[in-house]
């Protein structure tokens, strides 16, 4: 019992002593962290180098704080490390290398709060020389050489490179300071060295040369042999025998293949004879073969150059005439021009035509007769003697198409007096088509088109309307002759020359109430366009185009407002403007007014007779009367105003 109180008083005491020291954390804060490298940021390869990490912690109380240091190079972290000291924090890289170069950063972390350092470069110069290192230094012809190219004490991701002679031969990578591998040498004595090349992001380190080692290659005495029968005086057509063989003792086990071949044919394979025949190929000057050894490594090869003189040259397929035409009759003649005479005669040479259905044979060697197609076709013709082939190269035969019967039309408008663009043109006929401008029967001017986009056009000047119908014109593509077409027939615009205004009715007779027309006349071709004018202003009274040479400005009826100066003008397709004289309106009054102011008039010379009679009569009465009678003629004379 009292063992158990002592445990229970044990455990009690244990929990209050623990949760007073969480209530009592210490407050801190990381004012900064700097990192340095010792002796410097650029030192030379085998320093012993210093990277050291410093942190300023402020904290209250005096209890420690436990300080993780992590230390990264180019991003990835390299060490890392707890410590409750307080000193700076030190990483070394003893007998620095090049693959320690690269940028370093340190971060320093206490319980959750942490803080980075800004980064530091380092670079170490200098790397140490390659070692190159061969098994054996004199070999056979094809036996392999080991070699192997050492960094010694270099860290990092490599790339080795081998040197014969000064000139590359191999290269290889490496994630370690060495590599080993095997070259292949040709006879004859060969400098050896290497180099290598150490990959630190983003940057590379390239070493200097090592050690040169000398290999020595002794030929094996084995060579490939070839033979080709006839040596000489080779024609096309003729047999020849090839053979490719073994010369010499080979040491080893390894077994020998032969491959016979002939440009990129290969001929025939074996091991240690073979042959082949065939005959010399047409249009081949020179025939090469190849002998070639192969045992292992070892490759030998003896090559033969084979002239072949031609039996005879390539024909040439020829048509006449030069220019053929549809339909029409033609020769193709196939012809070698050269031949061995020392080996054939001409009457050995034999021709054929492709396509032969439409052409026969003559009596002259090589000579066809055909008709020419209506479309495009190919001929080929072929050579052939001593079972000898020669194709000629293909003739492109294009029948042309004979002009059909030309035709003549005018562009734009013919108009008496001006220059006439007259056109010649067929519907069909290959170019070049030579046209001809003919005036009656006489050739007046000519033009040949060359390209479908040109156009036979003619400058001409008419005078009088029945010379359009003189021109026609001929066609001719061929040897045939020319085509005549049919005679011009174009409508010819004569240029209005004057206008005349007249009216009706008659201008003595004009009085108002009366109808009026003015009427315009030309002289010209149709249509007219006729414009009716008052002096004295722009705007025409009327407009209107008819097929005719006169028309009228109808006035329904006349009044004073009509007196003035009226003209006309015109014009037709030739857009020649004729202007008339100007007619003068005079509007006079009407038959009733005139009745009316002459019956007043005798009215009132009426009333002045009456009143002077009047007056006479009482002339002799008083002065009493007197002022009566001066009232009366105030009053007629009131009346006849």
């Amino acid at each position: 019992m009292g063992l158990l109180l002592l445990l229970a008083s044990a455990l009690l005491t244990s929990h209050f002593h623990t949760g007073s020291q969480v209530d009592a954390q210490t407050a801190f804060t990381i004012r900064s962290v700097r990192l340095t490298i010792e002796p410097g940021t650029d030192v030379a390869r085998g320093t012993d180098v210093t990277v050291r990490c410093q942190a300023a912690v402020s904290s209250s109380g005096q209890e420690t704080l436990t300080r993780e240091y992590t230390i990264y190079k180019e991003g990835i972290v390299v060490y890392t490390k707890t410590t409750s000291s307080s000193e700076d924090f030190l990483y070394p890289l003893s007998e620095a290398r090049a693959s320690n170069s690269g940028k370093y950063k340190c971060k320093v972390s206490i319980q959750s709060r942490s803080l980075e350092s800004n980064a530091e470069k380092l670079t170490v110069t200098g790397l140490s020389d390659p070692v190159l290192h061969l098994k054996k230094g004199v070999v056979t012809e094809g036996e392999d050489v080991t070699v192997r190219c050492t960094a010694p004490g270099e860290t990092g991701s490599f790339f080795f490179y081998f040197y014969d002679n000064s000139k590359e031969i191999y290269g290889v990578q490496a994630n370690t300071n060495q590599t080993e591998t095997t070259l292949h040498f040709a006879t004859g004595i060969h400098r050896v060295h290497c180099t290598y090349t150490v990959f630190i992001l983003p940057d590379s380190f390239k070493s200097n040369k090592s050690n040169t080692v000398n290999v020595s290659v002794k030929e094996l005495s084995i060579m490939p042999f070839l033979k080709v029968s006839p040596q000489s005086m080779i024609y096309e057509g003729d047999r020849l025998n090839i053979s490719c063989s073994v010369r010499g003792y080979l040491p080893s086990s390894e077994s020998i293949e032969l491959h016979l071949s002939r440009e990129n044919d290969l001929l025939s394979t074996g091991y240690s004879e073979i042959s082949h025949s065939m005959l010399a190929p047409a249009n081949v000057p020179e025939l090469r073969f190849e002998c070639r050894l192969t045992s292992g490594n070892v490759v030998k090869v003896v090559t033969n150059n084979v002239p072949v003189t031609e039996l005879f040259s390539t024909p040439t397929l020829t048509v006449s005439p030069a220019e053929v035409f549809q339909r029409e009759k033609m020769m193709l003649t196939c012809k070698s021009q050269r031949y061995a005479t020392e080996r054939i005669n001409e009457s050995e040479l034999t021709y054929t035509l492709d396509p032969e259905e439409r052409a026969r044979p003559t009596m002259s060697r090589g000579v066809f007769l055909s008709t020419a197609p209506p479309e495009d076709i190919n001929y080929t013709c072929t050579a052939e003697a001593k079972g000898i082939k020669k194709q000629s190269q293909a003739l492109a035969l294009r029948p042309k198409v004979s002009v059909s019967t030309p035709f003549i039309s005018v562009l734009g408008t013919a108009i008496l007096g001006q220059t006439i663009q007259i056109h010649c043109d067929t519907a069909k006929g290959s170019l070049p088509i030579n046209y001809t401008l003919i005036k009656g029967y006489e050739p007046v001017a000519w033009k040949t088109v060359h390209l479908f986009s040109e156009k036979a056009v003619f400058s001409i000047t008419i005078n009088k309307t029945e010379d359009i119908k003189q021109y026609m014109c001929a066609a001719a593509n061929s040897h045939r002759g020319e085509l005549l077409g049919e005679r011009l027939s174009a409508n010819v615009i004569e240029p209005l020359t004057w206008a005349t205004l007249s009216a009706v009715p008659d201008l003595d007779d004009l009085s108002e109430g009366q109808q009026l027309h003015l009427i315009c006349k030309v002289k010209g071709s149709m249509p007219v366009t006729f414009k009716w004018y008052r002096v004295g202003s722009a705007i025409p009274l009327n407009i209107t185009t008819v097929q005719q040479k006169h028309k009228d400005y109808h006035v329904p009826v006349l009044s004073k407002e009509h007196n003035g100066q009226y003209y006309c003008e015109a014009t037709n397709p030739a857009h020649i403007m004729v202007r008339s004289e100007e007619l003068s309106i005079e509007v006079r009054l009407a038959l009733w007014k005139k009745a009316l102011i002459g019956g007043m008039i005798l009215l009132v010379v009426s009333l002045l007779v009456l009143a002077m009679c009047v007056l006479h009569y009482k002339s002799k009465r008083g002065k009493r009367e007197g002022a009566a009678e001066l009232s009366v003629l105030r009053a007629l004379n009131q009346m006849t105003l």
